[in-house]
């Protein structure tokens, strides 16, 4: 028998038991706010801040919520996510804010703590969630290795489902990245409900690795989104050869174009802004923020 759908049948019942207990033992505060398209940050460059404190600031960038890091060194660390998870969605959701996505570890069932995190998601109303990320051994096929990771992903469409959540795996650039292609990640899902299992899609590494062809890329993912990732950058000259510099919205080569056909587009989920540039102290980060969310606001006016 096949250990993979083994795994897959306990955790959905235990997922079942889990879940009712929880909402028998606990409220799991008041409902997200429903938005269309909200636009979120992902808070890594401030998850040292606490619960409240992320709120307060978050709602003086002007942001509709966050996407948090639920992963190990995260602003909530999964073997806490019981416990910390609801402090945060409690302290945004008073503010009208909420935690519109968790970026995860997660690339397994099998995985110690994924099970826990899924339902604690599933409990408090956070309905993405991003997983975690492979990388293609180069002195293997890569077609062989995507066939490897096909059944773990087959696993966490069917949790998904029984937990009303959406996996969303996001591309990377690099040499190695699964995803990168876009390709890769495409003949891994096309089968899979997107309700249940897409992609986040990333503009700034889907132009970095696809150069001109990144529209075609995007129009062949698009149905498959659960969130969108913005964030740009310009090739540099280095002594060691060209490389990708990440820099504020609209001082690189991300296409507006890209947020043009986002906007008449049917899609209605987050759009997460990703700030992998130097920031600087407090204040000046807190400028950059600023100035990012003011451009893409202009770009989807």
């Amino acid at each position: 028998m096949n250990s993979s759908n083994v795994s897959r049948r306990s955790f959905l019942a235990q997922a079942a038991v889990a879940t009712a207990a929880l909402t028998l033992g606990t409220r799991a505060g008041p409902p997200a706010p429903t938005l269309r398209r909200p636009i979120i940050a992902f808070s890594k460059p401030f998850q040292k801040l606490d619960a409240e404190q992320t709120a307060a600031y978050v709602a003086d960038i002007g942001w509709d919520g966050i996407e948090c890091p639920v992963r190990a060194k995260g602003q909530i660390e999964p073997v806490r996510v019981a416990d910390d998870l609801p402090r945060f969605t409690t302290a945004l959701r008073r503010r009208g804010l909420d935690l519109h996505l968790a970026t995860t570890d997660i690339t397994s069932l099998n995985q110690k703590h994924a099970e826990a995190t899924l339902r604690a998601l599933a409990h408090h109303g956070i309905k993405r969630f991003r997983l975690g990320y492979w990388k293609y051994d180069l002195t293997r096929s890569p077609a062989d290795q995507l066939k490897e990771i096909a059944p773990a992903l087959r696993d966490l469409a069917a949790a998904c489902k029984d937990l009303g959540l959406q996996a969303g795996f996001q591309n990377h650039s690099g040499h190695n990245y699964v995803g990168a292609p876009i390709w890769d990640v495409f003949s891994l899902i096309r089968d899979l409900d997107p309700a249940h299992c897409g992609m986040c899609f990333d503009i700034g590494h889907a132009t970095i690795e696809g150069g001109l062809s990144w529209p075609t890329q995007a129009k062949l993912i698009a149905p498959f989104y659960t969130a969108v990732y913005v964030k740009d950058f310009s090739w540099q000259k280095t002594a060691k050869g060209w490389s990708a510099a990440w820099c504020p919205l609209g001082d690189g080569m991300i296409n507006r174009s890209f947020i043009t056909t986002l906007k008449n587009s049917a899609y209605a989920g987050p759009i997460s802004q990703h700030h992998e540039y130097e920031l600087g102290d407090v204040p000046a980060m807190t400028a950059y923020f600023k100035k990012d969310l003011a451009v893409l606001k202009t770009w989807l006016a």
